[in-house]
């Protein structure tokens, strides 16, 4: 069951990245909703559950949307292309729609609560091969959709992305409140020029699935947990410090190319204020990813624990977790 899950996963995905056509593009996004559904409600807990039914809802709604929006346009203008959207009220729709299956702001609420109900493998995949297709659809469409609209939904989702993980203590709601304020990243600069959301799409997916990998490996659900593992893996517990710093954009480090890259192109479109405006919201990002990695390397975790202690397991950290780590932390210098 798991190999067909996982084969229909990729196979959607290349499907929607692979079409000309809107309704192969949807058939895709839905092949894909229906593999990862399975995944997330692996474990019968009512949380899962809940969580599985929550991204089935919006999902469907978000592929409803979309085919709405290519309908709409096909019967103005006679065009099925999926680069040929031009007709202004699909457009809109089709923003909405892509937002909604991202999980940008103002259709941001389900991302969290989708992500605490499922375990951490589905996590990973949730918040990056499940993000892919949506965004070459953005990409594809991107000359045709509202840059005003976008800049918008860009600079209040990574306001809301760094606002609401502040007060966070799950580290699963921790990383998608993260995910979302980077994807405010990568639509700020879509209409100006989409190979750089690409690009910053692919170096967040390599950190990010570097983050989750590791916090699969200690087993961490909450801060409390990742207090007690330094003693267990401290190698790992510092290469998730340096992943974290990284995933928050700080010079040395991979995460700052494409922050660095956007700016720039920001600052040659005269749009020098919402370059600023989203540099200074990425600064309540750090916040939460320093306190991530204070409490994974720099605490000692009291006495008195209210949680179990996590067995110290001598099983190998994979190398998948070796390579991710040393591209996420040394690609850029």
């Amino acid at each position: 069951a798991k190999l067909i899950f996982t084969t229909s996963l990729f196979l959607g995905t290349t499907i929607t990245i692979s079409s000309n056509h809107w309704i192969t593009a949807w058939a895709g996004l839905e092949i894909n909703t229906l593999a990862i559904l399975p995944l997330i409600s692996k474990s019968h807990h009512p949380r899962s559950i809940e969580a599985a039914t929550k991204y089935f809802l919006t999902q469907a709604t978000a592929s409803t949307l979309v085919l709405f929006a290519s309908m709409t346009n096909a019967w103005h203008t006679g065009q099925w292309d999926i680069t040929q959207l031009t007709h202004p009220t699909s457009c809109l729709i089709l923003t909405s729609a892509i937002a909604m299956k991202l999980g940008l702001v103002p259709f941001h609420f389900w991302f969290p609560e989708v992500l605490q109900g499922s375990p951490l493998a589905t996590g990973l995949l949730l918040s990056t091969i499940m993000k892919f297709p949506p965004v070459v659809l953005l990409v594809m469409t991107s000359p045709s959709l509202n840059p005003t609209l976008l800049t918008l939904m860009a600079i209040s989702s990574a306001a809301l992305g760094g606002w609401m993980g502040l007060n966070q203590t799950q580290t699963r709601k921790i990383m998608a409140f993260s995910s979302i304020s980077h994807l405010g990243w990568m639509t700020i600069i879509i209409s100006y020029d989409p190979k750089l959301t690409l690009l910053n799409f692919y170096l967040y997916t390599m950190m990010t699935a570097a983050v989750f990998l590791i916090l699969n490996t200690n087993n961490t659900l909450s801060l409390s947990t990742l207090m007690t593992t330094w003693a267990k893996n401290p190698t790992l517990s510092a290469m998730l410090l340096l992943t974290l710093l990284s995933l928050a954009g700080l010079p040395p480090l991979t995460g700052f190319l494409p922050k660095w890259l956007i700016i720039q192109e920001l600052t040659k479109q005269d749009m020098a204020i919402a370059a600023t405006v989203i540099s200074l919201l990425s600064l309540l990002g750090l916040f939460f990813y320093l306190r991530l990695a204070y409490c994974a390397t720099i605490t000692l975790p009291p006495h008195t624990t209210n949680h179990m202690k996590q067995w110290h397991t001598n099983k190998p950290v994979n190398t998948s977790i070796a390579i991710l780590t040393t591209m996420s932390t040394m690609l850029l210098p």
